[in-house]
């Protein structure tokens, strides 16, 4: 299984978003938009994006009712995106309608992955605001088995999860973790994070990386020594 470092591309317009691409002259890094961006520049910033050349997680965190997601799924079907998401708190009903709508007429689709806990959530967060009364890792197993009886190709999680989940779900069934800061960096709104070098002997999939690359001043060298502490290049 192919691993990967993903550079989240969280800006609010496509001028800024360009500008920070164009300093990779040597690579096409694999790239999440965010929200932020989506809502900014709507779907063609997607397509300008794949025009040039680079892998696309498109992060929206799908959660409504099953009819709803599905439609909307649908839509993004029709985006050239590598990886897009829901949470998995909707329900599997919910991740269910998700893989349908996804599905293109030709039986292709993106890969789908589920939210579990958000990195910026901890354990006592989850219990005084969400009212879930059990441990994180066993809130965090309990999404992931259910994404998988949904059909869905992973999950995203902490890498501190990443382990549990593949020992329960199989080393096919995709880990997606945010949270990875360098160890000499700033941990800012994040609760549940690691290192690159961490996360790789956590056994992430991908791991998701922001503000340490994009926030960098020398972003293709923050990019760099990520891939050299996940990947080991």
């Amino acid at each position: 299984m192919a691993k990967d470092v993903i550079i989240a591309c969280d800006f609010d317009s496509k001028a800024k978003t360009i500008e920070f691409l164009d300093k990779f002259s040597d690579v096409k890094p694999f790239v999440k938009i965010g929200m932020e961006l989506y809502y900014a520049e709507g779907p063609e910033i997607v397509r300008e994006i794949k025009r040039r050349g680079h892998k696309i997680f498109l992060d929206l965190k799908l959660h409504d009712i099953p009819n709803t997601v599905k439609k909307s799924m649908s839509v993004l079907s029709k985006l050239d995106i590598d990886m897009c998401n829901l949470h998995a708190s909707g329900t599997i009903n919910m991740m269910k309608a998700a893989i349908e709508g996804l599905t293109r007429q030709d039986g292709t689709r993106p890969l789908l992955i589920a939210v579990t806990q958000l990195t910026s959530t901890d354990e006592e967060s989850m219990h005084k605001d969400l009212l879930i009364d059990k441990p994180l890792n066993e809130v965090v197993l309990h999404y992931a088995k259910n994404a998988q009886i949904s059909g869905l190709d992973g999950v995203v999680c902490s890498p501190l999860e990443a382990g549990i989940v593949h020992e329960t779900c199989g080393k096919a069934f995709l880990t997606v973790t945010p949270g990875v800061r360098f160890a000499d960096g700033e941990i800012a709104d994040q609760k549940r994070v690691t290192t690159p070098e961490r996360a790789r002997e956590l056994t992430s999939d991908y791991i998701v990386v922001g503000r340490p690359i994009t926030a960098a001043t020398d972003p293709v060298a923050a990019y760099k020594r990520c891939r050299k502490e996940f990947l080991g290049e």
